[in-house]
């Protein structure tokens, strides 16, 4: 059979009709039967739905919400599509499934697992409209639930990947179908053994993408970003930016670890594993050369700009008045591990332990709750984490001016700040 090739759009590529338009002039020259089209949820419709779970915490009223999620993807469709299409009742009854799944109770202990049934609906709903779209315009193609071929264990928000029975269920789901048609799917979604439905993590739409490449054994992958390709900085808050016209694996894995968010962190390994090049292209000009992240020989000198909002800093202090060692360490990383944060900074001192955190939801309180007999901790919230790699002393004072450092960690190649930002 013929090599497969994955192809991915954010929701900024389908937050409109325009959009999904674009997309189609994009596909129609370069689709072929072997290739798998990654959809992400609408425009903003993830942090939407993320605010419908708000509401439904505060236990106040959701249909206002719902229905202004809902006429969202309703106008769109008016825009795409005539009024008998089918797609008007098929969306209607996706948000019917999504008001029954509202109807249950909620509360700090089954977030997660709530968390992952609500917000899924953004991809599942987006992918749906595309793939009409697409055979009403005659590129025809099939769609496929990725929850019958992404396979998960049930650490609902952050699922793991079960790479082998993945792999098995894309050969029994996908390879038939993509030698007739290609294939439309959602990312950021799988399913677990018992068949509830899980997420990646945040942005992981680009996760799945590799996922599924990897697991087809795919010519290539290609993200379609509103960049250029990967710039060694956000050309939102820096001016200057220099787009690379090739990365190395390490070096793009890197920059997604400190924060880049041109790519999901998890993207880059199973792509590497298997020497699959991925190509970032903008879906503003298609045509354009784009990043390519491969195996290159040639170190990567260009400074590297990554800023991380919503940060907490978090220090824990021994209360005894013992010196840290490991054992302060492991006690801490444990927890940390069990609530599934991730930290995106260490530093220790004589007596105290200080990490850097993405904010989530009840995690704060959770941690503070197993460890607060141990030590005394502290916070602060609203943070940045600035990384820069390959820094130089001119980058590394034009950041710090006029911040409030609260933080700060310099290595060879790498120089991280933790700063309150300036107020707009």
């Amino acid at each position: 059979m013929s090599k497969t090739f994955v192809f991915k759009f954010g929701g900024a590529s389908v937050k409109d009709a325009k959009s999904i338009k674009n997309l189609r002039e994009i596909l129609f020259n370069r689709l072929r039967n072997h290739t798998v089209i990654v959809v992400s949820a609408m425009g903003k419709t993830t942090n939407a739905l993320e605010e419908l779970l708000n509401l439904k915490l505060e236990d106040k009223p959701l249909y206002e919400k719902s229905a202004k999620i809902k006429n969202y993807h309703l106008e769109i469709c008016r825009e795409l599509f005539l009024p008998e299409n089918l797609i008007f009742p098929a969306i209607e009854n996706f948000f019917s499934q999504l008001d029954r799944i509202l109807e249950k109770p909620l509360s700090k202990e089954n977030y997660d697992e709530y968390y992952d049934q609500v917000v899924s609906f953004g991809e599942l709903i987006s992918s749906r409209i595309v793939q009409e779209y697409l055979c009403a315009e005659g590129i025809f193609c099939l769609w496929q639930d990725a929850r019958e071929i992404i396979s998960t264990d049930s650490d609902y928000r952050f699922a793991k990947v079960k790479w082998e029975k993945t792999a098995a269920q894309c050969q029994k789901h996908l390879m038939a179908k993509l030698e007739r048609f290609p294939v439309i799917t959602q990312g950021f979604i799988g399913s677990d053994d018992k068949g509830k439905t899980t997420t990646l993590g945040r942005e992981g739409s680009d996760f799945t993408a590799a996922i599924l490449a990897h697991s087809l054994r795919s010519q290539s992958v290609t993200i379609w970003k509103d960049v250029e390709g990967v710039l060694n900085a956000d050309p939102k808050r820096f001016p200057d930016t220099v787009k690379f016209e090739e990365l190395d694996y390490r070096e793009a894995a890197e920059l997604t670890y400190y924060g880049a968010s041109v790519i999901h962190p998890k993207t880059i390994k199973p792509l590497a594993n298997l020497s699959i090049p991925l190509f970032v292209k903008s879906f503003l000009n298609p045509d354009g050369s784009g990043t390519q992240i491969h195996h290159v020989d040639k170190p990567n000198t260009v400074p590297c700009i990554v800023v991380k909002d919503e940060q907490v800093l978090v220090s824990f202090r021994v209360t005894d008045f013992t010196f840290i060692n490991e054992s302060h360490i492991h006690q801490v990383y444990t927890e940390i591990e069990k609530l599934k944060l991730r930290v995106n900074l260490l530093q220790t001192s004589a007596i105290s332990i200080s990490i850097v955190i993405d904010k989530q939801l009840f995690k704060m309180e959770k941690l503070i709750a197993a460890l607060a007999k141990d030590f005394d901790i502290r916070y602060n919230e609203s943070l940045q984490l600035i990384t820069v790699k390959n820094h130089n002393r001119k980058i590394m004072e034009e950041l710090m001016s006029e911040k409030e450092v609260l933080l700060e960690q310099v290595t060879r190649t790498t120089f991280q700040i933790v700063v309150k930002p300036l107020a707009e």
